[in-house]
C-alpha cells in the first residue's frame, strides 16, 4: 500500500488539530480561598465588584473564625464553609443576630474590564446559619458565565438574604 503526501499531509495536520484543541480545553481548574475575613466597612464604602454587579457590605461589621471555599471553573461545582460568622458590633455582638440563612456568591470580573463596567455575580442557593455562625454549601450552579473563566479578578463572598455580604474570602490560590 502506497502512502501518498496529501495522505501524510492531512494525517500530521490532523494531529496537529487534535492537540491543539486538548491544549484549549479549559481543565477543570479550582481556584480556593483559605479563610474567611468579616467586612470592615459598611454599605457602599465596602463593595466589592462594580457597576449593577457591586455588592455592598452589611451595615454592622463582622469577624468570622474560619472556613474556605471552592470553586472549579468548567463545572461550577462550589463549596464553602464559614465558621464563627458573628456580629462585631451592636446589640447582637458575639451572634448572628436575626441571620438564620447566608448564601455564598462569586463575583466576576471584580473591576467590571469586560463586562462594560459591571461586574457578574453568581450565587449559590440559600444555606442554614447556625446560632454560631456555621454555614456550609456544596453543589453545582451550572455553567459559569465567561467572565468567570476569562478574568482573573474574582473574589468570594458570604452575602444576607437581602444581599449585602458578610465575609470575603480570602488567601485565593492560584
Amino acid at each position: 500500500m502506497k502512502i501518498s503526501k496529501t495522505q501524510i499531509v492531512f494525517t500530521v495536520a490532523g494531529m496537529v488539530l487534535l492537540l491543539r484543541s486538548s491544549a484549549i480545553a479549559i481543565p477543570d481548574q479550582e481556584v480556593r480561598w483559605e479563610g474567611f475575613v468579616g467586612n470592615i466597612r459598611t454599605g457602599a464604602a465596602g463593595a466589592v465588584g462594580s457597576g449593577t454587579g457591586a455588592v455592598n457590605a452589611a451595615g454592622g461589621t463582622w469577624v468570622t473564625t474560619g472556613g474556605e471555599a471552592r470553586v472549579k471553573l468548567a463545572s461550577g461545582e462550589i463549596r464553602f464553609n464559614i465558621e464563627g460568622l458573628v456580629r462585631a458590633d451592636g446589640n447582637d455582638v458575639g451572634t448572628p443576630g436575626s441571620n438564620t440563612q447566608v448564601r455564598g456568591t462569586l463575583v466576576c470580573d471584580t473591576n467590571g474590564s469586560a463586562g462594560a463596567g459591571n461586574s457578574t455575580l453568581v450565587p449559590t442557593p440559600l444555606v442554614p446559619l447556625s446560632p454560631q455562625g456555621d454555614a456550609e454549601f456544596k453543589g453545582n450552579v451550572g455553567p459559569l458565565p465567561a467572565a468567570c473563566i476569562n478574568e482573573p479578578d474574582i473574589a468570594f463572598l458570604v452575602r444576607s438574604t437581602s444581599g449585602s455580604w458578610f465575609a470575603a474570602a480570602i488567601v485565593r490560590t492560584p
